[in-house]
């Protein structure tokens, strides 16, 4: 019992029980059926977004574009579904899937194969990507009235009582589980994070492996940028605006290391629940939703905090990226 404690989800669960008691204490409104059902259902696109953020984080990387991917992804499927309506919504889904691959393929390449730094790569394509909605759009926004009524109802559509976005966000949990725990697609990225000079050196493929994370990172926001548009019905140029960096303090509060090689799929699930229930609970107990983004900045300083604490009391060491360079040029 007490090792189960001392775990860092272990930990944060409890908080965000606690945080949700607290608030319930103070509006209990908020602890009914209906807002929790609500909550739930607000937290999914992050929790979704976070998982394939770790994912990314696990190689010593990061997507700053993800945001920007989920944005023109969503821009583009309403722009088909407007243009044509009588296209099969599992068809319009697709699309945006592949639109986000295509574009998470891009940074796999860059990054991957030709080595480029991931933070520089991404930091570029968040720009172009973003200019991408604008263009395509040619700055105009795509409202609920000029989308088919089946493209804008699945989200909220419930099955056996719960919404599609949370069954859906259920298959992603599930997924990114067993793609990190039981596959050597998943353990090989654990590796890549610890020891990339020792990952190359018995023979897992790199530039593979993070040509194909990225990729399923961008598939992940493009299937997002599709919901996210379908939800809020309305498609317009900032759509997600600032939100990869939502999703990468989802990851760091839930124990995802930022050095890499360490975190696991229920931290970013309950990292990004954490948030949710934050952003949520502000307007309950009347607070501004200004105070959100400094509440979040602590949260993620202290997380970051306890993550440089646990590192060193674990003695884990982490080789310098420069040193992948240093091993192949030995070699």
């Amino acid at each position: 019992m007490k090792a189960l404690l001392k775990l860092r989800e272990t930990q944060l669960a409890l908080c965000t029980v606690a945080l949700i008691l607290l608030v319930g204490m103070r509006a209990p409104v908020f602890v009914s059926g209906a807002s929790l059902g609500n909550l739930l259902t607000d937290s999914t696109l992050l929790i979704m977004l976070a998982l394939a953020q770790m994912l990314v984080i696990l190689t010593r990387g990061v997507d700053l574009s993800m945001a920007s991917s989920l944005a023109l992804a969503g821009m583009m499927s309403a722009l088909l579904a407007s243009r044509f309506p009588a296209l099969p919504l599992i068809v319009v889904m697709l699309a945006a899937m592949s639109i986000g691959l295509v574009l998470g393929l891009i940074n796999g390449y860059l990054i991957g194969c030709l080595e480029l730094p991931p933070i520089v790569v991404t930091l570029g394509t968040m720009s172009v990507y973003r200019g991408l909605v604008f263009v395509l759009s040619g700055g105009a926004w795509v409202s609920s009235h000029q989308m088919p009524a089946e493209f804008v109802a699945f989200p909220l559509a419930r099955l056996l009582g719960v919404t599609h976005l949370v069954w859906i966000a259920g298959a992603a949990v599930l997924g990114a589980w067993y793609l990190a725990r039981h596959t050597r697609f998943g353990r090989d990225l654990y590796a890549i994070g610890n020891e990339p000079a020792s990952a190359r050196y018995v023979g897992i493929p790199i530039a593979r492996r993070l040509l194909w994370t990225y990729g399923l990172a961008g598939a992940v926001s493009g299937l997002c940028g599709y919901l996210w548009v379908a939800r809020y019905a309305v498609a317009y140029t900032e759509i997600a605006y600032g939100f990869e960096f939502t999703v990468i303090a989802a990851c760091v509060i839930g124990g995802i290391s930022i050095a890499g090689g360490s975190g696991s799929v229920a931290g970013a699930v309950l990292g990004g629940l954490f948030l949710a229930v934050i952003g949520n609970a502000l307007p309950v107990v009347k607070v501004s939703p200004f105070w959100q983004s400094a509440l979040t900045g602590l949260v993620i300083l202290t997380a970051v905090m306890i993550n440089a604490r646990s590192g060193k009391q674990s003695g884990r060491q982490i080789l310098p990226l420069h040193l992948n360079k240093t091993s192949r040029s030995a070699v």
